[in-house]
């Protein structure tokens, strides 16, 4: 699989980043640990982490070895259920991946007809909260607790009470169905999937309590309509390399067709909202993961591509809105803190927001943008001015649109328009505070050199102190201890041709 799916355009959440573990360093112990394992839990089972274990610990497999749950260990000193692609050692499902636990033998994985994990130190507490008969892995990646068996149609099978199925995380599998109540999310938690009454949505989560919608795809609706009051849509990936969009029956509403689509593939196929916020298809290949799909194909095109206050021009990369400001680590100086209150001050009366005006920009995907029309550029500044959850706006001068930026102010669309014109409110705090740093580091540094120096001097001075001491001792010695006035001119004298070719010879 490409490694770009693990890769972060923000700070990664420290519960989440299973993702970023390199996994041909793990094939070998991952497989040969994975081949002891169970093919099923039954009630009284218990187990704690063993410290040995560098990777991952598994509990139990499928009965075709290519899936195992276990102890997946994450920055070395925590830990996660998970269930992994045996190999590619590639992490499908975590149990709880908002709140990690320790790698600890204090830590527990019990059944009790609930799959449980506990964690007394950090009270950290998980539960199925069912009264289930035994724990499986189905050859598919799906964890299961299953009770007895359903024999109200005559047919023999378990009655399924939790499934993992049922909560993914960032990942799908093929013949995985993903409903209306469910939720896909990136693994640094800033991006989310989501149905809607006939689409497929992809959301951002920018620290304004709101997410926006930045990626849309419609339901065709060619071979099947979708008729109100028919129940809720839900998507699935097919074997056959596509990912298809049903509300009742097995006709689907809409086809999203990846490269594989309809060619016989061995290996097993999936799709990931990464954590730049794109949606990608993969398949196995036997020895990789082949990139097959990807939703979003412009990089200027992704919800945050340069991070906040960035400017990302179409052909030639990412800057800075304000021009004053430079990249750096993929983010711009101007960029700080987010605030709820993008307005002065009442009682202060402080003034400590700065207006930025750009020309040539345009907000990304603005056909899912707020937006007012307004007469002129002025009225669109009073509009998100006079605003306090308004950090920015963007005005065409063409169409009149005012486009409202109702959260923290992310990456621009560059633009050769000069009509289109931004208008974006920072805090000030943010740059005194890096300014301010940034000045300390650089008086420590010169304080840090000076005392550097003056240790330098006063250390040769010493040196100099003692040699000549010693040359002087050693005259006194000769002379059987007088100290005439040609003798201090010599002493002097021999003590600095000693030091010079000393020095000459170090």
């Amino acid at each position: 699989m490409e490694r770009s799916f693990n890769s972060v355009t923000r700070p990664i959440s420290a519960q989440l980043l299973f993702l970023l573990i390199t996994s041909f360093l793990k094939w070998p112990c991952t497989e040969a640990a994975a081949a002891s394992a169970a093919e099923e839990l039954l009630k009284g089972f218990e187990a704690t982490p063993n410290p040995s274990i560098p990777f991952f610990q598994p509990l139990l497999n499928d009965s075709s070895s290519k899936f195992s749950f276990g102890f997946l260990r994450v920055n070395s000193t925590q830990l996660a259920l998970a269930v992994l692609h045996v190999p590619s050692s590639e992490p499908l499902w975590l149990a709880n991946p908002t709140t990690l636990s320790r790698w600890s033998d204090r830590t527990k994985v019990f059944f009790n007809g609930s799959l449980v994990i506990s964690d007394p130190r950090t009270r950290m507490f998980w539960s199925t909260e069912t009264q289930g008969d035994k724990l499986v892995l189905l050859n598919n990646s799906n964890l299961q607790i299953q009770k007895g068996f359903d024999n109200s149609n005559n047919v023999n099978v378990p009655t399924v009470l939790w499934q993992s199925f049922d909560f993914p995380t960032n990942t799908l599998v093929e013949t995985q169905n993903f409903t209306s109540t469910m939720t896909l999310l990136s693994s640094n938690g800033l991006y989310s999937m989501r149905l809607g009454n006939d689409f497929i949505g992809l959301y951002a989560k920018f620290d304004s309590g709101s997410d926006q919608i930045y990626w849309k795809h419609k339901a065709l609706q060619a071979k099947a309509q979708i008729i109100e009051g028919n129940g809720p849509i839900h998507v699935q990936v097919d074997p056959d390399g596509w990912l298809g969009m049903y509300q009742n029956g097995t006709t689907p509403v809409d086809i999203e067709s990846f490269n594989s689509f309809q060619r016989s593939l061995d290996g097993l196929l999936m799709v990931r909202l990464e954590p730049d916020g794109n949606l990608k298809a993969y398949y196995w290949s036997g020895s990789s993961w082949v990139l097959d799909y990807v939703a979003i194909r412009e990089t200027c095109d992704l919800p945050s591509p340069c991070g906040s206050y960035g400017l990302c021009t179409p052909g030639s990369g990412c800057s800075c809105l304000d021009n004053s400001t430079e990249l750096s680590s993929g983010e711009c100086s101007s960029s700080g803190p987010y605030s709820n209150d993008m307005c002065s001050d009442p009682k202060t009366q402080k003034n400590d927001i700065k207006v930025l005006r750009r020309g040539g920009v345009e907000v990304p995907f603005k056909e899912w943008m707020r937006y007012e029309t307004t007469p002129s550029l002025e009225e669109c500044e009073n509009a998100c001015g006079n605003n306090c959850s308004c950090y920015g706006a963007v005005y065409n001068n063409a169409s009149g649109f005012c486009y409202i930026l109702d959260y923290p102010i992310q990456t621009l669309l560059g633009t050769g328009d000069d009509s289109k014109v931004g208008y974006f409110k920072i805090k000030e705090g943010a740059n005194k505070k890096k300014i301010n740093s940034g000045l300390g580091v650089g008086v420590g540094l010169l304080g840090g050199a000076v005392l550097c120096l003056i240790g330098a001097v006063g250390f040769g001075s010493y040196k100099i102190w003692r040699n000549k001491k010693r040359v002087n001792r050693m005259l006194e010695e000769e002379t059987g201890g007088v100290m005439s006035g040609p003798y201090k001119d010599l002493g002097s004298a021999s003590f600095r041709s000693i030091e010079m070719c000393s020095s000459g010879h170090r």
